[in-house]
């Protein structure tokens, strides 16, 4: 590779790191603006959210636009391969993570209305989990650290631990027929901060497939 070559693919690889910062920032917000929205009822701000996920989308597309044309163009091999195919899984995730993050918001206009519930003091907790493992996810990224991904891993089963007790508490006041509906809504919300969690550990595997050329098989869905 010449030495021009390098340098465009450098250019080019620097840029996808900043289009990967720009949608994990967005879809971030989402997430916060989203369980902020629930928490206060706040319609308006719900409605921000979900207009907002049009905005990660397409920056997504460009994003592997940029793949692929650095994949047409560059020819890259090893460690810049890896890179890029990995960017292109990665951009994937943090699309879908922007669509739990709008699902949670478009909940918000069906339960303004409803009753509170005592299980609702669990999802704070949920959501900077769910948070914080986006962000190390995407430091990870970044950084090229293996390490912090597969720490980010072993913190899933966290997540998913106050996942199914929110899902067992909030069965128990579903024996109430008045508390059905806005329960349900309840555990909507913690499946779509449980899916935030499986899709951050599905960004750590790729990290550490970009890093070191070996793939962790685990049980986590990818749907």
């Amino acid at each position: 590779m010449t030495l021009q070559s390098r340098a465009a693919l450098d250019t080019g690889l620097a840029e996808l790191n900043s289009n990967i910062l720009s949608i994990a920032s967005m879809v971030d917000k989402a997430i916060e603006y989203a369980m902020e929205a629930l928490y206060n009822r706040d319609v308006e701000m719900a409605g921000q959210v979900v207009a907002g996920d049009e905005g990660v989308n397409q920056l997504r597309h460009e994003t592997e636009e940029k793949c692929l044309l650095l994949l047409a163009t560059q020819q890259p091999v090893a460690g810049d391969l890896r890179t890029i195919v990995a960017t292109i899984h990665i951009v994937s995730e943090l699309e879908r993570i922007g669509d739990h993050a709008s699902g949670i918001a478009r909940l918000v206009g069906r339960m303004e209305n409803e009753p509170e519930l005592d299980t609702l003091y669990k999802l704070p907790k949920m959501a900077k989990r769910a948070r914080t493992m986006l962000q190390e996810g995407i430091q990870a990224y970044i950084q090229r650290d293996p390490d912090l991904a597969q720490t980010l891993i072993r913190r899933d089963d966290k997540l998913d631990k106050h996942y199914r007790l929110l899902f067992r508490e909030t069965l128990e006041e579903m024996r109430d027929d008045e508390y059905i509906r806005r329960a349900t809504f309840l555990l909507w919300v913690g499946h779509d901060l449980e899916r935030i969690g499986d899709r951050a550990t599905n960004i750590s595997e790729r990290v550490i497939f970009m890093t070191t050329g070996y793939f962790i098989e685990t049980d986590h869905l990818t749907d």
